[in-house]
């Protein structure tokens, strides 16, 4: 679990449920370059991502886990992949109302059908370049962050 920085109210904060230690820490890097002060929380895989949505184990402290406001959800990981987590997510009533992201390296077009059907509000494949990849993580920050009305925040 890493924290880029921790929760001040009107912070936005950011679910990253990514295996790969590389990709992490280039999201760190891109959301570290950023205009927008986001608290990003790292999960390893999905399991993780739903024990800190659902507030169990040593994820029930909400103030050192705070809600989401955007999950950025990886495919291709340990003991649940990302589709299954999405899925997850969109059954449950708490949850089902937080934007995700698949930010994946996966092209796959079943991938793409499969996460929007399964509810996923954008699919974006992550590019090689690391100045690609910084450049698209901080679109999206400026998307949802900036454009974007999130849903209000519920309580864990």
């Amino acid at each position: 679990m890493y924290t880029l920085e921790h929760n001040k109210n009107n912070i936005a904060v950011t679910l990253l449920v990514e295996d790969n230690i590389a990709d992490q820490q280039l999201t760190v890097r891109a959301f570290k370059k950023g205009k927008i002060n986001t608290n990003l929380q790292i999960v390893n895989d999905g399991q993780e991502a739903m024990d800190y949505l659902l507030g169990v184990g040593k994820y029930s402290n909400q103030e050192e886990y705070p809600w989401p406001d955007l999950i950025l959800l990886d495919i291709n990981m340990p003991k649940k992949d990302g589709k299954q987590v999405l899925k997850e997510i969109r059954q449950h009533p708490d949850l089902k109302t937080i934007p995700v992201v698949m930010l994946t390296t996966s092209d796959q077009e079943n991938d793409v059908l499969d996460s929007y059907k399964f509810g996923a509000n954008s699919y974006i494949t992550k590019p090689v370049r690391i100045n690609d990849f910084i450049d698209v993580v901080n679109k999206l920050e400026e998307f949802w962050f900036t454009l974007s009305l999130l849903p209000p925040k519920k309580q864990k």
